[in-house]
C-alpha cells in the first residue's frame, strides 16, 4: 500500500541535503534533511512491522533483514563502482585511504570510521568521497537493533492468552513506550555529550546519540500506522479537511526550510534542541501526509514527485562524491548541474532496472522484455570491469594526502627545532637578566621573529624557517585564535617570545574570534611588534569568518602603531595557480606556494621595522 503525499516528505529531505552540500555557506542548516529521512524511515519501518503483526500475528525477522539488504546494499555498491573511475579526473589527494573508505561504507561503519580518524561532516579541506554514507551506517544499526527487538516483542506477546486484536494493541503500546524511552535516552546522550565540544562531529556521527529521530518516527507509527490504524487516529482522519491539512503540510515544510537557514553545525543549540525540533516537524509532516492520503481518495500524486521519491536514496548516494569530483574541475554551479545530469539517470537506472534484477524480479520498466539474459550478462561484465578498476584504484591510493605529509614532516621539524631554540633563547634571557643589577629592570624581548600559525604555516614550515631570518615557528593544524593566544602567552611568560610576533591565524576562525584577537593584542607585553597575516580561503565569500578576520585585521594598524598587516589574502588571490587541485587553503608542498607565503611574512616584517614597538 503506497501512501500518497509521502513522496513530498522524501523530496523535502532530499532538497535540504542537496542544498546544504551544494551551497553550505548559504544554507548552513540543510543537514537536517538527513533527520527527515531518519524520522521517515523509523515511521515507515515500524508501521509495516505493526501491520505485519496485526495481519499474521508474526514478524519475520530474516525476511525483514533480506528486504533491507536488497534495498540498501546494491545501490550503495553500484554508486561506489560508478564513482571511483571518475576520481582519475582529479588530484590523488581525494582518494587518500580509498580502500578504508569503501570498506567502512560497505561495512556500514563510516560514522565510527570518521570519528576515529578525526573526520568532520563539515570538513574544510579534503573531504572523504563517501563521508555521506555515515547516515547509512546509523540507519543500518537502527534496522538491526530495532528488528531484533521487535522479533523478541512479538514472540513474547504471541504467548499471551488474548485474542489477536488485543495482542496487536499490546504490541502497538509496547512499541510506543519503548520508542519514547529510546528517543529520550538518545537525545539526552546527544545533549549532554555536546557539552564542551568545539567540533560536534562526534555526537553527530554516533549511532547512540543520533538515533532518536528514528524513534520519533517509530513513536508516531504507534499512534497512526498505514494499514492497521488505531481507532483514535481513524476518528481524527474522519474529521480532517483536505484544504486545511494541505495548508498545514505546506506550512510545516516551510518551517523546516526556515530551520535549515537558522541552524548551524558548529552551534551547540543544534544538538540540544535543533535536531529534535527538525525531527518533530518531520513527524508532523508525515502525520499530515498520512491524513491527506485519507482525505484525497480520488486524487493521484504527481508522477514527477513519485519519480523523485523513488530515486531519492540512490541520488543521495551519487550526489556527494560526484559533486566533490566536479567541483574541483568547474565552478560550483556547473558542478551542481553535472552532478544532477549524471546522478539522476544513474539513480533511475539503479532503482527501476538494476535493483529488481539483483532481487530476482522483473523490472516494471522492462515488462515487455521476456529474455533478460543478455542484459544480465552485460551488467555482470560491466560490474566485473568496474570492480577491477575500483580494486586497482583503492590498492594504489595514497596513504596520506600531500597536505598530511607536509604537516607530518613539519611537525617533526617543529618538535626538534623547538628544543634547541627554547634552550638558546632562554639561556640568552638568563644571561641578560644577570647583567641587570637593578632589580626593577625589565628583561627585553629577544631579537628575532616568533611565528605562531595554523596548518597553512605548518605545511610550509621547513621553507619558512630557512627564508625568514632568525625565526622560530610554532604551528599546528586546526589552531584557532584563542589557541594562538595561549601559545603566545606561554612563550611570553617563559621570556622566549621574540620582538617580532607574527600571527598567522584565521582560516579556522570560530565565533568569538574578534574578542579573542582583541584579547591577544591587549595582553601582548610592551617591546614587541605584532604582524598579523590575513587568512586566505579560495572558496570564502565575504560572510565567512575568515573573510571577516581579514577585513578586521586591516583596520588595526590605524588604531595601534605597533601592529602591521601582511595581506596574505590579497597576495594569494593573485596566484590561483598555487591552489590548483588543492582544497583552496593549502598548497601541500608546492614550492611556488612556499615562496609566496614566505614573501608575505617577510614583507610584513620589513613594514614592521618602520613602526614603533608596543609601549
Amino acid at each position: 500500500m503506497r501512501i500518497k503525499w509521502f513522496s513530498f516528505v522524501r523530496i523535502a529531505g532530499l532538497l535540504l541535503v542537496l542544498t546544504y552540500h551544494f551551497f553550505k555557506n548559504t544554507y548552513p542548516g540543510g543537514f537536517i534533511g538527513v533527520d527527515i529521512f531518519f524520522t521517515f524511515s523509523g515511521f515507515l519501518i515500524t508501521a509495516l512491522m505493526l501491520d505485519e503483526f496485526a495481519a499474521t500475528q508474526h514478524f519475520q525477522l530474516l525476511a525483514f533483514y533480506r528486504r533491507r539488504f536488497y534495498r540498501i546494499v546494491p545501490p550503495l555498491v553500484l554508486s561506489i563502482l560508478v564513482v571511483v573511475p571518475l576520481t582519475y579526473l582529479i588530484s590523488p589527494n581525494y582518494i587518500t585511504g580509498l580502500g578504508k573508505q569503501i570498506a567502512a561504507a560497505i561495512g556500514f561503519t563510516t560514522n565510527y570510521f570518521e570519528i576515529m580518524t578525526g573526520g568532520s561532516y563539515e570538513s574544510k579541506f579534503m573531504p572523504h568521497l563517501f563521508v555521506h554514507t555515515w547516515s547509512l551506517a546509523v540507519e543500518m544499526h537502527f534496522y538491526l537493533i530495532w528488528g531484533f527487538l521487535m522479533a523478541i516483542f512479538t514472540q513474547i506477546i504471541r504467548r499471551f492468552n488474548f485474542d489477536n486484536a488485543r495482542k496487536a494493541q499490546i504490541f502497538r503500546l509496547s512499541v510506543g513506550i519503548v520508542s519514547l524511552i529510546l528517543a529520550l535516552e538518545s537525545f539526552t546522550a546527544m545533549a549532554i555529550g555536546s557539552a564542551g565540544l568545539t567540533d560536534f562531529s562526534k555526537v553527530y556521527f554516533s549511532s547512540v546519540t543520533h538515533s532518536f529521530p528514528f524513534f520519533v518516527g517509530a513513536l508516531l507509527a504507534s499512534f497512526t500506522g498505514i494499514k492497521s490504524i488505531p481507532r483514535a487516529f481513524e476518528r481524527l482522519m474522519a474529521h480532517a479537511n483536505a484544504f486545511v491539512v494541505s495548508f498545514e503540510l505546506i506550512l510545516t515544510f516551510a518551517v523546516l526550510g526556515l530551520l535549515g537557514l537558522r541552524l548551524q553545525f558548529s552551534s551547540r543549540a543544534t544538538y540540544t534542541g535543533g535536531i529534535l525540533l527538525a525531527s518533530l516537524l518531520a513527524a508532523l509532516a508525515i502525520l499530515l501526509a498520512r491524513m491527506l492520503h485519507h482525505c484525497t481518495p480520488n486524487q493521484q500524486e504527481p508522477r514527477w514527485a513519485t519519480f523523485i521519491a523513488d530515486i531519492s536514496y540512490s541520488l543521495y548516494l551519487y550526489h556527494w562524491p560526484l559533486f566533490v569530483i566536479f567541483s574541483q574541475l568547474v565552478s560550483v554551479p556547473w558542478a551542481v548541474v553535472i552532478t544532477l545530469v549524471i546522478g539522476i539517470p544513474c539513480s533511475a537506472l539503479s532503482y527501476y532496472i538494476i535493483e529488481p534484477l539483483i532481487a530476482g524480479k522483473q523490472p516494471h520498466a522492462l515488462h515487455n522484455f521476456h529474455d533478460l539474459r543478455p542484459l544480465k550478462q552485460g551488467l555482470l561484465a560491466a560490474t566485473v570491469a568496474l570492480m577491477a578498476v575500483t580494486g586497482y584504484t583503492a590498492y594504489h591510493a595514497p596513504v596520506l594526502t600531500g597536505l598530511e605529509r607536509q604537516l607530518w614532516i613539519g611537525g617533526i621539524y617543529q618538535a626538534a627545532d623547538q628544543m634547541t631554540t627554547t634552550k638558546n633563547v632562554v639561556m640568552a634571557a638568563v644571561k641578560q637578566h644577570k647583567v641587570k643589577l637593578n632589580a626593577t629592570a625589565k628583561i627585553q624581548a629577544p631579537k628575532g621573529v616568533s611565528i605562531i600559525g595554523d596548518s597553512v604555516t605548518l605545511g610550509t614550515r621547513d621553507y619558512l624557517g630557512k627564508h625568514v631570518a632568525d625565526s622560530t615557528i610554532d604551528a599546528k593544524g586546526e589552531r584557532t585564535m584563542d589557541l594562538a593566544y595561549q601559545v603566545m602567552m606561554t612563550q611570553q611568560k617563559n621570556h622566549v617570545l621574540r620582538q617580532n610576533v607574527v600571527i598567522c591565524i584565521g582560516t579556522n576562525a570560530l565565533d568569538g574570534w574578534q574578542a579573542q584577537l582583541d584579547h591577544l593584542i591587549r595582553d601582548l607585553e610592551p617591546g614587541h611588534h605584532l604582524i598579523l597575516v590575513t587568512p586566505y580561503d579560495q572558496r570564502a565569500t565575504p560572510d565567512w569568518n575568515s573573510s571577516k578576520v581579514a577585513d578586521y585585521e586591516r583596520t588595526l594598524p590605524a588604531k595601534f602603531d605597533f601592529i602591521t598587516v601582511s595581506d596574505w589574502q590579497r597576495l594569494a588571490a593573485k596566484h590561483p595557480e598555487v591552489f590548483k587541485g588543492t582544497d583552496g587553503v593549502h598548497f601541500a608542498g608546492r614550492e611556488s606556494g612556499d615562496i609566496i607565503y614566505a614573501q608575505a611574512v617577510n614583507d610584513g616584517l620589513k613594514a614592521a621595522a618602520k613602526t614603533p614597538l608596543k609601549k
